[in-house]
């Protein structure tokens, strides 16, 4: 294979095929979010800390199935670069399985025992109350949103980025139309506030997935709709999902745990902290929402290459994929600081809660670029094959480093709310480090296909190898 200069404007056009969709779709899901806590705002600052709770619950969620959505992603891209059609279906029926047993369980809890989940996250009866008559409605969402997830992880790993958007810009519009009907009243609608806004919540997955499902059909997507072939498994194939899946699942509850711990720690703050705790988790899904993108380009762009039996390529898009999506977020991340107080403002907070919420901004906000740099990483060696490195650091730092200091901090000692949130991210630059050293070694290339197993043989990395068109 000839050496030559990497080809940046093919490499940057392949990025923005994926990153651009997927990014304008998660923009759009966190502008539906802005707008539901504007409109909730209005309401008392007591309705959006608790829906900012409530929202922790769906983070839990989103934990538990994303590990499947993880190896998955895995599996969809790897078979598609090696053009296996029935891998594809195969992997994709496991995935929606496993995926949907996790959104059924939860929105049972959220419908059937929502003071039992209200409970987890605050000591505050008032605040419990209000998430309490959320939930019991948009429990009935959480089946629909990870259905929708699914679709979108098997669309975009077989070029298909656009059609998601298209459900996502659907679903906004109707959140945003029907949280202004069913919050204040609207169009002779009874005025339900909270509770306006969970069943806009439900009706908005609704047509999203209507969307979504119509749009694959119109375009004769060859794997979504090929129900009869989405449940071929053997328990070979099984086996090697499971193992693959294993680390990741492991990976995603943990932290997901880790992070219900942390909510606690914070639920249990002054009620400013809360509901500034609560715009700056909506403040946050911009921040990922657009690195999202990025990461799924990266999961794509290497997996596929892995998949083809070209690791020479997986391993020059995988490290200039990580340093370009740190970049943009660095930039992000200026754009936010310069704009917060209108930000901020819009979103209700004043005083000591707008103090608060632009303390959590900044302090996010640089570790921001570590951590993105972290999550890009994580997601590349998953798409790869490697499951298993950025699991075990995770979970390690998050459990004998991150939550004891938050724990201790917050709940012994009793230190200020920034300071304890401060905390949150003290393991990042450490693991930072520690998987650049994996990254440019190269050992997170380990293929499930037969053309990917065979390339591998005798394989090393080589920074200065990088044709594109071999």
């Amino acid at each position: 294979m000839r050496k030559s200069g990497f080809p940046w404007a093919s490499f940057l056009k392949k990025i923005a095929v994926i990153a651009v969709p997927v990014a304008l779709q998660n923009l759009l899901t966190t502008t539906a979010s802005m707008v539901d806590t504007m409109m909730i705002a209005s309401l008392g600052t007591t309705e959006v800390g608790a829906v900012g709770l409530c929202a922790q619950f769906s983070s839990l969620m989103f934990s538990g199935y994303w590990g499947f959505v993880g190896g998955g992603m895995l599996f969809f891209a790897q078979y598609f670069g090696a053009k296996d059609d029935d891998g594809i279906n195969r992997s994709y029926g496991l995935t929606l399985t496993c995926m949907m047993t996790v959104g059924l369980l939860f929105g049972l809890m959220a419908v059937c025992f929502p003071e039992v989940v209200m409970r987890m996250y605050t000591d505050k009866p008032h605040i419990r109350a209000i998430g309490i008559e959320y939930l019991r409605i948009a429990g009935f969402a959480y089946p629909l949103m990870v259905f929708s997830m699914a679709m979108a992880s098997l669309l975009r790993c077989t070029g298909k980025v656009r059609i998601p958007l298209w459900g996502s810009i659907a679903g906004v519009f109707t959140n945003i139309f029907m949280n202004w009907v069913l919050i204040f009243g609207r169009l002779g609608a009874p005025k339900m506030g909270v509770r306006g806004a969970a069943l806009a919540t439900v009706l908005a997955q609704c047509v999203s997935c209507l969307v979504v499902l119509f749009a694959a059909f119109r375009s004769g997507h060859p794997y979504l709709l090929a129900i009869r072939r989405h449940f071929r498994w053997n328990r070979r194939f099984i086996r090697i999902y499971l193992k693959k899946c294993f680390p990741i699942l492991c990976n995603e509850v943990l932290i997901g745990v880790g992070n219900m711990v942390i909510n606690i720690v914070l639920g249990r703050q002054p009620e400013e902290a809360i509901a500034a705790l609560a715009v700056f988790r909506t403040l946050e899904g911009l921040v990922i929402g657009f690195f999202a993108g990025f990461s799924n380009a990266a999961s794509v762009l290497v997996g596929t290459e892995v998949g083809a039996g070209h690791p020479d390529r997986a391993f020059g898009r995988a490290w200039r994929l990580i340093y370009l999506c740190q970049g943009i977020i660095a930039l992000l991340g200026v754009i936010l600081i310069a704009l917060h107080t209108p930000i901020l403002t819009v979103m209700g907070m004043h005083g000591e809660s707008f103090r608060l919420a632009f303390g959590m901004m900044l302090i996010y906000l640089s570790f921001g670029i570590i951590r993105m740099g972290n999550w890009a990483q994580n997601d590349t060696f998953r798409s790869a094959g490697d499951a298993t490195t950025g699991t075990v650091m995770e979970i390690v730092f998050m459990y004998l480093m991150v939550l004891p200091c938050v724990c201790v901090s917050g709940l012994i000692l009793k230190w200020p709310t920034l300071a304890v949130f401060a905390l949150c991210y003290a393991d990042e630059p450490i693991r930072y480090v520690l998987m650049q050293i994996h990254l440019h070694k190269g050992k997170w290339i380990r293929p499930v296909t037969p053309e990917g197993i065979e390339a591998m043989r005798n394989w090393k990395p080589d920074h200065k190898l990088v044709d594109e068109t071999a």
